[in-house]
């Protein structure tokens, strides 16, 4: 499977040919200026919450592509006032899976808040486990380090991608425990050097990870690797 990187928190996986794109925030991001958001064409689009710097290019995106978006009920409900079709929303919440063409999506627990960009309340936040081709691939989403990762540990997970940016999510410190919690040793980082609040020192944080035996993967905007 590939994976791009497109900047914050969006990543886009290729599941065998079926894109599933996560967190949509591209073009309000000028740190990913390059990217040409009109190739973007995802068969799924998973929201881990509303907050406008996981949702943005959301409607954008699935009036380019049709594609479904899934998302914990009731940011779906805001999904679907923006104008997505109710046949092209799929809703579940903490806990559920989901059955997709390309394997199994389990919706997980992240600690954070959850609001739409125009107020209303988003539901939880959450993060997601693809179970695709025998992997298990953990996407965080915005959350801080918490005692549920633990829950996650007998999956043995093949990668997490993880927030780093510390202020408003968990920080390279705490991601790196996060990793030890999971018991996972490759870690993509995501949620950091969009704004000044979540900057980091990104040989300092790779030097950590080394320190304990874990990967930190943290790509460029716009680099594919293969997972």
């Amino acid at each position: 499977m590939k994976v791009s990187y497109y900047g914050h928190s969006c990543v886009e996986f290729d599941f065998d040919g079926i894109k599933v794109l996560v967190d949509p925030f591209i073009s309000y991001n000028d740190k990913a200026s390059h990217i040409d958001i009109d190739n973007i064409k995802p068969d799924y689009i998973f929201l881990s919450h509303g907050h406008e710097d996981h949702v943005a290019d959301m409607k954008k995106i699935y009036d380019q592509s049709g594609a479904t978006v899934c998302a914990i009920v009731e940011t779906a409900a805001w999904v679907r006032d923006q104008g997505v079709a109710d046949d092209k929303v799929i809703e579940f919440n903490l806990g559920g899976t989901l059955d997709l063409p390309f394997g199994q999506v389990k919706m997980v627990y992240a600690a954070h808040t959850n609001s739409t960009p125009d107020g209303r309340y988003g539901g939880h936040a959450a993060g997601f486990v693809f179970f695709v081709d025998n992997k298990k691939i953990y996407f965080a989403g915005d959350t801080s380090l918490t005692m549920e990762m633990k829950l996650l540990t007998d999956l043995k997970l093949d990668c997490a991608f993880l927030p780093l940016g510390g202020h408003y999510t968990m920080d390279v410190h705490d991601a790196l425990r996060a990793a030890q919690i999971l018991h996972v040793n490759n870690v993509v980082g995501i949620h950091y050097n969009t704004f000044p609040p979540i900057t980091i020192d990104k040989q300092d944080a790779k030097h950590k990870f080394a320190n304990q035996d874990v990967s930190l993967l943290l790509l460029d905007i716009g680099e594919e690797i293969s997972l």
